[in-house]
């Protein structure tokens, strides 16, 4: 049974091109999800008047992966103490962030950040998955595109 599971942890490109590289996720999709404006451009996410997220959708196999070895690599990938900023990227698009699909998702994403080891100053939002919207096509594993270019 494939499963679902999405993340923020700053800008799409290198947060796909890590969960990619995981056996057992099956496929990534970058897009925005998190705001209000339906079918959001990628100009209006930046230019900060969607409420959206710069976020990675994966389908994983939870016979080959589990949901807390996602997790794992999501804290691994970015730093979780920084507000609405991943490197030189700065904006709530950029914001660090779980959505759940499923009560246990959000359970297992609760007890993953409350044993952080910097717990006390983690900002990662987790919240139920509202809908997604994928991103310019362009977007779509990027870093894999460029790679030789």
């Amino acid at each position: 049974m494939v499963k679902k599971a999405s993340f923020g942890a700053g800008c799409f490109w290198g947060v796909e091109e890590r969960f990619k590289k995981l056996k057992g996720v099956l496929s990534t999709r970058v897009g925005y999800q998190g705001g209000y404006v339906p079918h959001p451009t990628y100009q209006q996410v930046c230019d900060g008047s969607t409420g959206h997220a710069e976020v990675v959708e994966l389908e994983y196999d939870p016979d080959q992966i589990k949901y807390e070895q996602l997790l794992d690599a999501f804290w691994a990938m970015h730093d979780p103490t920084s507000l609405n900023k991943q490197g030189a990227d700065v904006g709530a698009q950029y914001r660090s962030i779980i959505f759940y699909y499923d009560e246990a998702q959000r359970e297992k994403a609760l007890a993953s950040k409350m044993g952080h080891k910097s717990k006390e100053n983690v900002v990662t939002e987790i919240v139920p998955a509202p809908p997604f919207y994928r991103a310019e096509e362009y977007h779509q594993c990027y870093l894999e595109k460029r790679k030789g270019a």
